[in-house]
């Protein structure tokens, strides 16, 4: 099964409690979606095979959400060797600075590195508490701005940001967003989000979506709805 040439740009998140619940929740979602996720909990559990369960014998693109963040050798380290596994998005914490992002990018040539700017889960009051300047839209164009100029290729913000965001670093670079839930879905532990219409119109490329999707009772029913309803955008 392949992802088909009309996939909607969602990265599904396949946040599971075992490899053959997140390989099932791919299958079922991949003739909707362009992307599937792979965070660091189930990379954590089951190691470099949990991106070939997912990907199957698609051509389904896999987003490798591990968020590196530590000095810039352990992170070229890190990125060299998951760079073997091909994603096509590798995450990295833009606050680790321009040196570790730049090792990242040269240590995985064929994918994207990613910089994630600020959490999805954190608020106003979060940024104060780590004496982050804000609001969060400024912190996060600054980062965003830090992290292209050291060769990013793509940024994680939230779909509240991404207009700004765009603005600042031109339409070349692909914009990630979490924090995205449809009209009426619980919004968990996001605090700031949009629902898939809001965030493609604000400029997002690729927008993540988990739960409303995997706690569905039938994952690919939800990916083609949500699929369908973009479209229409």
């Amino acid at each position: 099964m392949t992802a088909a040439p009309t996939a909607a740009p969602i990265a599904v998140a396949l946040d599971a409690p075992d490899l053959e619940t997140a390989a099932r929740w791919a299958t079922l979602v991949t003739p909707h979606v362009s992307t599937v996720k792979v965070g660091l909990e189930l990379y954590l559990r089951y190691g470099p095979d949990v991106v070939a369960s997912v990907r199957g014998a698609s051509r389904v693109q896999v987003f490798l959400d591990l968020k590196l963040h530590d000095i810039p050798a352990t992170v070229r380290g890190a990125a060299r060797a998951v760079a073997r596994l091909k994603p096509s998005y590798l995450t990295v914490h833009a606050a680790g600075g321009p040196a570790m992002i730049r090792e990242a990018v040269e240590a995985a040539p064929a994918s994207k590195i990613a910089a994630v700017t600020v959490l999805t889960s954190l608020g106003e009051a979060d940024l104060t508490a780590l004496g982050l300047a804000g609001p969060a839209r400024d912190a996060v164009r600054r980062l965003a701005v830090l992290a292209v100029e050291a060769g990013a290729q793509a940024l994680v913000c939230s779909p509240q940001e991404a207009a700004a965001v765009r603005a600042e670093v031109g339409p070349d670079i692909t914009l990630i967003t979490p924090g995205v839930r449809p009209a009426g879905a619980d919004t968990q532990d996001q605090a700031r989000v949009a629902t898939p219409e809001a965030a493609l119109a604000a400029g997002a490329d690729l927008l993540v979506i988990g739960r409303p999707i995997t706690g569905a009772p039938d994952p690919g029913a939800a990916a083609a709805a949500i699929a369908a309803a973009l479209r229409r955008v």
